[in-house]
């Protein structure tokens, strides 16, 4: 029986989920602005995310991935999977999560994805870029995220507005800084305030008082020439936090999801999440 992807097999969302550099960008960007989002309280609710920031990120990306490379029964799985979580959440906390908030980590995967991208590879197309858009459309649809845009410029439009106005620097932005320092070190600390100020838009720069140019610009032409190379590699895993090596080196594989049971595949991050 002929399965249906839920990513065309040759989309240039399967190009960016694919590559482990241009998810590391994206894991930057998406740190900083969870620490930025006005609804980062939820996060903060049970606990896992001050406790372990890395592992919940990775958590966040583990998902993407799934959604990204699996068939369509696959990824529905998945993302029925993630609601399910954050309908247990707000049963919990006895309010229910609120549907901007849903948009807002929805838009800043779509804004990572091609800004990470861009910063490493090459400028995407408009319809490259609405690509991007269209996926984590028919992810948050699923879910049940109301009043999504309904095309790439209308985000375009809504984004900005987010910006503008859904995000903030609170004691959790602080609190989640530290976290992130305590969890990788003071100079893997560095290289990823250096890798944010490379990806993230100027509002969250400005928010964060990072200047405007990331010192890693001048060097990321070379590190393209090295980074499929034994010395490029040698350099990613000396700078890598020892205990997500695992992870971080699966994200040059590309993974087959569709044959494997959900709960399965995110063992060892919900173990340590616990």
């Amino acid at each position: 029986m002929t399965t249906t992807s839920f990513v065309h097999p040759h989309s240039i969302v399967r190009q960016i989920w694919g590559t482990g550099d241009t998810i590391l960008f994206i894991f930057a960007g998406a740190a900083a602005e969870f620490a930025l989002n006005k609804a980062v309280d939820w996060l903060y609710f049970t606990g896992r995310l001050p406790a372990d920031p890395l592992g919940r990120l990775f958590s966040t990306v583990g998902y993407a991935r799934r959604i990204v490379f699996s068939d369509e029964a696959g990824a529905h799985r998945a993302i029925d999977a993630m609601a399910s979580i954050h309908g247990a959440v707000e049963a919990q906390r006895g309010r229910r999560i609120p549907d901007w908030a849903y948009r807002d980590v929805l838009f800043l995967l779509i804004d990572y994805s091609i800004r990470s991208f861009e910063v490493l590879e090459r400028p995407l197309t408009t319809p490259e870029k609405a690509e991007v858009y269209d996926v984590f459309y028919r992810m948050g649809s699923r879910m049940g995220v109301r009043d999504l845009p309904g095309s790439f410029a209308d985000w375009q439009r809504m984004r900005q507005h987010h910006l503008q106005q859904d995000l903030r620097y609170s004691s959790y932005t602080a609190d989640l800084f530290a976290k992130y320092r305590q969890h990788i070190g003071w100079l893997r600390y560095i290289l990823l305030r250096e890798a944010q100020i490379a990806v993230v838009p100027p509002r969250v720069r400005s928010l964060l008082g990072y200047r405007s140019v990331s010192l890693l610009t001048p060097v990321l032409g070379l590190y393209r020439i090295l980074r499929h190379t034994v010395l490029g590699r040698a350099v990613k895993t000396a700078i890598l936090p020892a205990a997500y090596r695992e992870e971080i080196n699966t994200l040059d594989r590309v993974p087959a999801y569709t044959a494997v049971p959900l709960e399965v595949t995110h063992t060892r991050t919900t173990t340590r999440n616990r």
